[in-house]
């Protein structure tokens, strides 16, 4: 059997749906459940940040994440297809009267993604301070705590909504297939026979 970690919410629906094409059933957890097991599958619902970690350790074979999740944390997993769901960027977003400064000594970015936002600045040959916070990222530039943040942005509504803008896009992101690496080798035939039937569906 093969187990696929994956996030709770849209992305989760949209896997499924996938599932659904290929094997022309119904796929999804019920009431609340975080364990589903189907058609020789079985599928965990976990939280977006930790699905690399299930992967990496072996707890699932498969897992379906989002790229910019992999950007960040950087798992020791292969990546197998581009899924094509979930699209959305990774931005720097400033207030709307704002525009970013990349000249000031002292440049502070807030954001839950510290790694891509290093990467980032440094690829520009910009020094910043990264402070991590975990959510409501939009409140620190209005209230003094960073000069601007990087988030990651599907529509921009939440942004408009709190008097940001975006300054400048870092990277697009769409969901990834990815495998742990053992269980590619052991388990190569099921996963390469799912991976087709996902590539003909996409």
């Amino acid at each position: 059997m093969i187990t696929i970690a994956l996030p709770k919410g849209r992305i989760a629906d949209d896997t499924l749906e996938i599932f659904g094409k290929i094997f022309q059933t119904d796929f999804e957890f019920e009431n609340r459940k975080l364990v589903m097991e189907k058609n020789g599958f079985k599928f965990l619902a976990v939280r977006n940040q930790d699905i690399p970690t299930y992967v990496k350790n072996g707890a699932a074979d498969l897992g379906v994440v989002g790229l910019d999740v992999l950007e960040e944390n950087r798992p020791d997993v292969l990546r197998l297809l581009d899924l094509q769901i979930g699209r959305c960027k990774v931005c720097v977003g400033v207030r709307n009267e704002d525009s970013l400064n990349c000249t000031n000594p002292d440049l502070k970015i807030a954001t839950k993604m510290p790694n891509i936002t290093r990467d980032y600045f440094s690829s520009k040959a910009i020094a910043v301070s990264v402070i991590k916070l975990y959510g409501s990222i939009e409140l620190a530039p209005l209230i003094g705590l960073s000069d601007a943040i990087v988030d990651v942005v599907e529509t921009g509504a939440t942004m408009k909504q709190n008097g940001l803008k975006v300054a400048e896009t870092i990277m697009e992101s769409s969901a990834y297939l990815i495998s742990n690496k053992n269980s590619f080798i052991i388990k190569r035939e099921e996963i390469l026979s799912l991976y087709n039937k996902i590539y003909k569906v996409l």
